[in-house]
């Protein structure tokens, strides 16, 4: 079993703030125009230069390696916009990147990566899930850099939670897509430091949401997998590695259905003008659904990188 991740301080995002700065853009916060109990605010990490706020995490990471680490190049186990952030912050330190991919990730999110230098390499899912659970793939060189439990990518995804808080004070909950955990706990642990009172959610989708489950079970627990449009969250397990934080940090789940992520996807963009990938949505979709109990409340759009087929199938009114 790995050693569990600790929380990250106030210290570490800051410092974390600063390796970012110049390259990672401050997103804007801005008011979702619709009927609803609560104020729903959008934290447009789909305006980030690869669409997406893994670019946070990465490039955190990256730039905190010494160069003996990144003599054989970096690698990492990702359905797209992990990649992508990693990508681009290789290309920026001219370190090669290689990607590990499931062969369900979208192409779109593929031939970005492609475009920004790294090479990809598709293997079944459950073997993906394995260099997730393990830290690395088999026959690779080069340095691992995990999506999500690192502490250098947990604390680059945290600097989302500083300006949360920076521009809206009175933030009541946050919600937040939980795929691997990485992104919640992150913005958890900058929300907990600077705004107390406030919670954060992890947001999933009904039915695959192995964070719920693992509340529900008392512990880390695996759930049956199953692919959907939503490819961003909603994996096989909660990580025996996240969990103790997730526990502390997040004040609960909040689920949605695919049909309603579906709709929270068609109205960010007539609404908000905004192209939000499913796990991007799911916050918004349960905000809407009127999941928990808040009088401000700000969703985390964590990106926009959807196929653009998927995405005139669900403007059309149908699921993919």
């Amino acid at each position: 079993m790995r050693i569990p991740i600790a929380p990250i301080s106030l210290a570490e995002l800051e410092a974390a703030r600063g390796r970012i700065a110049g390259t990672a853009v401050r997103t804007p916060l801005v008011r979702l125009q619709v009927d609803a109990p609560a104020e729903i605010y959008l934290k447009l990490e789909t305006l980030q230069p690869i669409g997406s706020f893994k670019l946070r995490g990465a490039l955190n990471a990256m730039r905190a390696l010494p160069p003996e680490k990144m003599a054989d190049g970096v690698y990492t186990a990702s359905a797209g916009n992990m990649a992508q952030g990693l990508a681009w912050a290789a290309r920026e330190l001219g370190v090669p990147c290689r990607v590990i991919a499931p062969d369900h990730a979208p192409r779109t999110k593929i031939e970005a990566i492609e475009r920004l230098g790294a090479s990809v390499r598709l293997i079944p899912f459950a073997d993906w899930w394995s260099a997730i659970l393990d830290h690395a793939v088999p026959g690779e060189r080069g340095t691992f850099i995990h999506p999500g439990a690192d502490p250098m990518v947990m604390a680059g995804n945290g600097t989302i939670g500083l300006e949360i808080v920076e521009d809206l004070p009175e933030v009541d909950a946050v919600l937040v897509p939980y795929g691997s955990g990485g992104l919640a706990c992150g913005i958890a642990c900058a929300v907990r430091a600077l705004r107390p009172t406030a919670r954060v959610y992890a947001s999933e989708l009904e039915g695959r949401a192995p964070f719920a489950a693992s509340l529900a079970a008392g512990h880390a627990t695996t759930i049956d997998y199953t692919a959907s449009f939503v490819d961003g969250i909603g994996g096989k397990s909660v990580l025996d590695d996240i969990w103790p934080l997730a526990k502390e940090v997040l004040a609960g789940s909040v689920t949605a259905s695919l049909r309603q992520v579906a709709d929270a996807v068609r109205l960010l963009v007539e609404r908000a003008r905004v192209v939000a990938e499913g796990a991007g949505a799911a916050p918004v979709a349960a905000a809407l659904a009127n999941k928990i109990d808040a009088r401000k409340i700000v969703c985390v759009i964590s990106g926009g990188n959807i196929d653009t087929k998927k995405l005139a199938t669900i403007l059309s009114g149908d699921i993919p």
